[in-house]
Order: structure tokens, then C-alpha cells, then sequence
């Protein structure tokens, strides 16, 4: 199988390369780094990054930014950065990249927690993570020639709990190599629409 991970630098995206590359065809792309760079919030970047990969059989997104900070702070200006970025940079990977699928080919993107559990600071966040569920159920729907789409929602990261600390009190993390393990099952498995919660 021949996958495209977008992120794949990051933390989720490290664990999910070693998770898939054993078995598969593994392209990574990153912002500045990868075999491939993309930018996902312009529509010519993304259009551009599979112009030249062509045909693959999974689309794997570990990506996306969002803003943090107090609503009564918050300008409408702050909230569109999670939109550009996190909510519409997966939604452009999923809307470009449907044509770049071999038939029975799967789109996993990716959200969190707090689309169900809002956190101090996280209004943007919960709003976007909480989008892309949308998008992802209703997608499913919609996609041709056998394209599966799911979305992984994992909770805090422990590797990245040291750096959000006081942003998730009492929450538990999970491991980024588990998180993988829920990739795994999106890209090698049969189901789509799903919400795969890791870690809670």
C-alpha cells in the first residue's frame, strides 16, 4: 500500500511512520521537512503536493494548528487560524485528495479530546475538533469507488503533556504509539465515519 502521512515530523506523525513503514509504501510530508513539503492551508500547496506524488491508497494527516487563549481576549482574527489551518487544511486534504485515491483507498485526519471535553483557552479548538467530526461523518456518506474516511481523536499526548501542563488538569495521556495503533486500524481496516477515541 502506497501512504501519504502529512505531518509526518510531528509527534503523532513519527509514531504513525513507524507504525505503517514495516508494511508499506511510506511518503512523508511536512511543512519544512519530509520528502515532500506542503503548506495545507493554501489550496495551490496542496493541489501541488499530489500533482507530484500521484495515485496513492491512504492519505494520513497528523496535522493541523489551532489557537489558544481567553474568549474575552479572542478576535475573530485568533479563531481563524484553527480554521485555516486545522479545519480547513484537513478538509482541503480530504476534498484534493479523494482524486488522488486508487479505488477502495482511505483518508485518516485527525482532532481530539476536547471536541467533547472543552478545556480554559481551548474555545477554538473544541470548535474545530469538534468540525471535522462533522466533516468526517457526514463525508463518509458521500465518497465514491469504495474511499473510506475516519477521524482519530486522541487525548493529551504523553510526550507532549509536559508542555500543556495546566491545560488538561487530571487528564490521563496516552502514549503516541497508541494513537498509531488507531491509524492502523483506519487505514488497514474496513469501517468509515468512525471516530476512533484513543485514550479515553
Amino acid at each position: 500500500m502506497k501512504i501519504v502521512i502529512i505531518g509526518a515530523s510531528g509527534t503523532v506523525g513519527r509514531a504513525v511512520t513507524e507504525a505503517l513503514s514495516d508494511r508499506h509504501e511510506v511518503i512523508r510530508v511536512g511543512r519544512t521537512q519530509g520528502e515532500y513539503q506542503v503548506d495545507i492551508t493554501s489550496q495551490e500547496s496542496v493541489q501541488a503536493l499530489f500533482d507530484t506524488i500521484g495515485k496513492v491508497d491512504a492519505i494520513v494527516s497528523a496535522s493541523g494548528g489551532v489557537h489558544f487563549g481567553p474568549l474575552t481576549t479572542m478576535k475573530a482574527s485568533d479563531f481563524n487560524q484553527g480554521l485555516q489551518d486545522k479545519l480547513l487544511g484537513q478538509v482541503r486534504l480530504a476534498l484534493t485528495g479523494q482524486h488522488y485515491l486508487n479505488e477502495g483507498g482511505s483518508i485518516t485526519l485527525i482532532s481530539g479530546i476536547i471536541a467533547h471535553e472543552p478545556i480554559a483557552q481551548g474555545v477554538n479548538a473544541t470548535t474545530v475538533n469538534a468540525a471535522l467530526e462533522g466533516f468526517v461523518r457526514a463525508a463518509a456518506c458521500e465518497l465514491p469507488h469504495g474511499i473510506r474516511i475516519n477521524l482519530i481523536s486522541p487525548t493529551v499526548l504523553t510526550e507532549s503533556a509536559e508542555a500543556y501542563d495546566g491545560f488538561f488538569p487530571g487528564f490521563e495521556s496516552v502514549p503516541a504509539a497508541k494513537v498509531a495503533q488507531a491509524y492502523r486500524r483506519s487505514v488497514e481496516g474496513v469501517q468509515s465515519g468512525r471516530i476512533y477515541q484513543v485514550g479515553y
